[in-house]
């Protein structure tokens, strides 16, 4: 049995991408909760009965946010190209794992940039709650 050449093996994706769409995802996370920081994490904190005047220095990362926010939405821009845009062809025989792979990596995708978007949009509604 003879060795297939370059040009024989099926494409496939690297794991390192599923790695970097995952990692952006990540990204955009951890940068949307650090910016609404100032925020959120004080009204979960009083919904959860923890008060204190140490609540003020929460407001620390007040003069980043506006960095924070573009990082996020920078990255989930970047993740979203990569999630979306045409994929090589399968290198599974049957293609129904890279299919289901995909699957899952725009939903976990919807769902990182969902709550990435309630986190950005919480501050311009949280006087409502205060």
């Amino acid at each position: 049995m003879s060795q297939p050449t370059k040009s024989e093996l099926p494409l496939r994706e690297s794991p390192s991408g599923e790695h970097k769409k995952l990692g952006l995802m990540a990204l955009a996370v951890v940068s949307s909760i650090a910016a609404s920081t100032c925020c959120l994490l004080p009204l979960v904190l009083v919904l959860a009965g923890i008060t204190g005047a140490w609540m003020t220095s929460l407001r620390i990362l007040e003069p980043v946010t506006p960095l924070l926010n573009g990082i996020a939405v920078a990255t989930l821009i970047w993740a979203g190209y990569l999630v979306f845009r045409p994929q090589k062809e399968c290198a599974v025989p049957q293609g129904a794992t890279c299919g289901e792979s995909r699957r899952s990596t725009k939903w976990i995708f919807l769902a990182c940039a969902t709550f990435v978007a309630a986190l950005l949009i919480f501050p311009l509604i949280a006087p409502y709650f205060y």
